[in-house]
């Protein structure tokens, strides 16, 4: 009698594998990070866990961003977008008009 019938509960993994009808299957591929730039500048990368991405930054700017989980890569990439936007947009000024030569 062979051995694997012999031991029924034995590992047939070898066996297998020499059976074009049953071929092992390769394990599926990890999702992958994603880099998120905005024009020029990497902002960070963004990697798949249940429920979304999170956003690792690369960059002091997007640092609020951090640690964040976003539904998409996409919306990740607008929150991105949008942090530079306020980053780079020019601050109002405020008191610094010319001054007043006032009469004494």
């Amino acid at each position: 009698m062979t051995e694997s019938l012999a031991n029924p509960f034995s590992d047939h993994r070898e066996a297998r594998a020499q059976n074009r009808l049953h071929p092992e299957r390769a394990p599926e591929p990890a999702p992958t990070a994603r880099v998120i730039e905005v024009g020029e500048v990497t902002a960070g990368i963004v990697v798949p866990e249940p429920g979304g991405v999170r956003f690792f930054s690369s960059s002091r700017d997007f640092d609020p961003l951090d640690g964040a989980i976003f539904r998409s890569v996409e919306q990740a990439a607008k929150a991105a977008r949008e942090r530079f936007r306020q980053r780079t947009r020019p601050a109002p000024r405020r008191g610094l008009s010319a001054p007043r030569l006032v009469a004494v």
